[in-house]
């Protein structure tokens, strides 16, 4: 396997993303004290930060891997909108297929840190499913831009209304009808509307809460082969990949199954690691790679963005020579 070669080939990839965007936002100075006011400790501002999350996350790794992409979502029209279309543009993201609504909120997450410290997280967001008209325009603008020409489009659900079952089934069937591999990153609420797909990469909660079942990766590893073939006999997909967070990851085609172990690292956020093990392993099946090594280069991939605080894109360079080391330790 040419490792070079393969991530070279990822600049030549174009991937939309369709999904729930938003602005992940960082409060971050120093607790000194508690308030007199109230049992409630007292941050001493240092600085703000505010960066793009959701699928917008996933488009800032595929960038990062030198992939073209395309964001296909729904914002507001309120101040929080106007600063994720300044961060796309920073990120020289376009953003043609972004759909402004004066009925939604735009989604952000502030997280408020003292240090390295998570005190407080604030989410402003809607929740609720897209109206049949925001429905029509987005389904339209994403088989627009799979008209133009695309190699894959990867589903991120945050379970914020924009990936409703009609959005979800028929963008399916037109990326399928056109030759497009379907990539899925999901959440509870839909889980089992996502028939057909190529790769389908729940986290361990996800499947567990998806299917309502019990699985003990430690204790009893045989239950996650038994879920994945639940997974399989209500989705009919072609490949499945759980995060296992310190346990690695889970791979399976129908047929071979493997769990993949952790690396041993310093944890510092977990913050965006699906975001980016989608990324990869997107990229990864575009470029052909077999079940085993998609899932090895995206197990490497979470962990090294979990080696820094908030959320981050995955380094190419890095997770390259990681890769290498893998195939020649």
């Amino acid at each position: 396997m040419n490792l070079e070669a393969i991530f070279n080939s990822f600049n030549d990839m174009k991937v939309a993303i369709v999904g729930d965007v938003m602005i992940d936002s960082y409060v971050m100075g120093k607790v000194h004290r508690m308030s007199p006011e109230a049992p409630v400790p007292v941050l001493l501002l240092d600085k703000e930060e505010h960066r793009l999350g959701g699928a917008a996350n996933v488009a800032l790794n595929l960038k990062a891997l030198g992939a073209e992409v395309y964001l296909c979502s729904v914002i507001g029209t309120d101040t929080a909108a106007t600063k994720f279309q300044q961060l796309l543009s920073e990120a020289t993201i376009q953003n043609q297929e972004i759909i402004q609504s004066e009925d939604r909120k735009t989604t952000v997450k502030t997280r408020v840190l003292s240090g390295t410290q998570h005190v407080l997280r604030i989410d402003q967001e809607d929740t609720c499913d897209l109206s049949e008209t925001l429905e029509d325009a987005l389904i339209q603008a994403t088989k627009r831009r799979i008209d133009l020409g695309i190699d894959a489009l990867i589903f991120e659900d945050y379970n914020k209304g924009v990936l409703t079952h009609r959005v979800i089934t028929e963008l399916i069937a037109y990326a399928k009808e056109k030759g497009v591999k379907t990539t899925v990153d999901p959440k509870k609420d839909n889980f089992l509307s996502y028939r057909g797909v190529n790769l389908f990469k729940p986290n361990l909660k996800e499947i567990k809460e998806g299917l309502d079942i019990n699985i003990d990766v430690v204790n009893q590893p045989d239950s996650i082969v038994h879920g994945a073939k639940q997974l399989r006999d209500k989705l009919n997909h072609e490949l499945t990949l759980i995060t296992l967070s310190e346990h690695g990851v889970f791979v399976e085609n129908g047929t071979t199954w493997e769990i993949i172990p952790a690396h041993l690292r310093e944890i510092t956020d977990v913050s965006g690691a699906g975001d980016t093990v989608i990324a990869v392993a997107t990229l990864c099946l575009i470029a052909g790679l077999s079940p085993t090594e998609i899932a090895a280069i995206a197990n490497l991939s979470g962990g090294l963005v979990c080696e820094h605080s908030g959320v981050v894109s995955v380094d190419k360079v890095a997770l390259l020579n990681e890769a290498q080391k893998l195939v020649h330790p």
